[in-house]
């Protein structure tokens, strides 16, 4: 497993490549981050390379992140999954853990919140995938998996997301299934 804490460090050059792929995407979207400058951006990413591995991680995944919001109170910075489709390399997953360690057959590689863990994120509450949506149109091919309440989760159910029709549907599942077009999006605050 790839969680080391020796292993969430970037080189000099992988940090300086993320960034500019970073800021490139930034600066193509400005409607994501209005009156938002890069410069402030990447000072605070510079001063967070932990933070910096896990948006790689983000990226190396296909999730293509993007700042989407700033609390200017705290001076945080919100990550989120922009990609057009469910991240590639974060789909045909289960829910988490225990769904992954009730298949007795035909397991996926992995679960969302565990992937999640190991890529120091956060999957996407409900709300925070409505707000994803609110900027542009996402999922119209796939689903995300997003947070779900405990009291849905202890009955073997879990949550997902997409958009079809114009609209943002919210749907449930057992945990434990899979799909090739489901994964989920992550959220990071810097």
């Amino acid at each position: 497993m790839r969680n080391a804490k020796n292993t969430r460090k970037l080189s000099t050059s992988q940090q300086a490549d993320l960034l500019q792929t970073l800021q490139a995407r930034f600066e193509k979207n400005m409607n994501r981050h209005q009156g938002l400058k890069w410069a402030e951006v990447q000072t605070k990413l510079e001063a967070n390379v932990d933070k910096l591995w896990s948006l790689a991680e983000m990226e190396k995944t296909g999730g293509e992140p993007d700042v989407v919001a700033v609390d200017k109170k705290h001076g945080e910075f919100t990550f989120f999954d922009c990609s057009e489709e469910s991240p590639k390399g974060r789909r045909s997953i289960c829910f988490d853990a225990a769904a992954l360690a009730s298949r007795k057959e035909n397991k996926p590689a992995g679960s969302a919140m565990g992937m999640a863990e190991e890529m120091g994120v956060e999957m996407l509450t409900e709300d925070q995938y409505r707000q994803l949506q609110a900027l542009g149109e996402f999922d119209l091919k796939t689903s995300s998996w997003v947070q779900t309440p405990a009291d849905i989760r202890k009955l073997g159910g879990a949550l997902f997301c997409d958009r079809r029709y114009d609209t943002v549907f919210r749907y449930h599942n057992g945990a434990e299934s899979y799909y090739a077009a489901r994964g989920f999006r992550a959220s990071l605050t810097v």
